[in-house]
């Protein structure tokens, strides 16, 4: 699999273009926070993100179906990596923040193929597309803690 380079910068407004990934971790983040709010199992989530949700067709549909799944399955694991990150218990957080850091933590676990500092800046723009105000720095300085303890060849084992 390709490594994925950060899209470049388009329109005078600086909003990247989305790509078929970002599309993707769109769709599985909206599939955590179902999650997070409702209980649902994965196969309903994903049933109903790709009935009722604009632009479906445009995600890279395996790698949707491989971060809604994976991180649902790992959720305990993922919740268990950002915990010691947190200053307060992950049932505190904003479902979104919550629901965009189980995906960063899921693809910075499983997914080693896509750069570290993708990974961050792909959950801080999700952060601030879904997010509160400053949700976004939040979830980018736990995300950095974490790849920092996941990561630690890619990152330089700073503290």
């Amino acid at each position: 699999m390709a490594t994925e380079r950060p899209s470049a910068r388009a329109g005078s407004g600086g909003t990247p273009p989305k790509n078929a990934r970002r599309r993707s971790r769109e769709l599985a983040m909206q599939g955590l926070y179902q999650w997070l709010l409702s209980g649902e199992d994965a196969g309903a989530i994903e049933a109903h993100v790709a009935a009722s949700t604009p632009g479906y067709e445009k995600a890279d549909r395996d790698y949707f179906k491989a971060l809604l799944h994976g991180a649902l399955e790992a959720a305990v694991e993922l919740d268990e990596a950002i915990a010691p990150h947190l200053d307060r218990k992950t049932i505190e957080l904003s479902p979104v923040e919550h629901a965009v850091l189980l995906l960063g933590a899921f693809e910075l676990l499983r997914m080693p193929e896509v750069p570290y500092r993708v990974v961050i800046n792909e959950a801080v723009e999700l952060a601030k597309t879904f997010g509160g105000t400053d949700g976004y720095k939040y979830v980018n300085g736990v995300l950095d803690r974490v790849a920092t303890r996941l990561r630690p060849v890619e990152t330089g084992g700073r503290a």
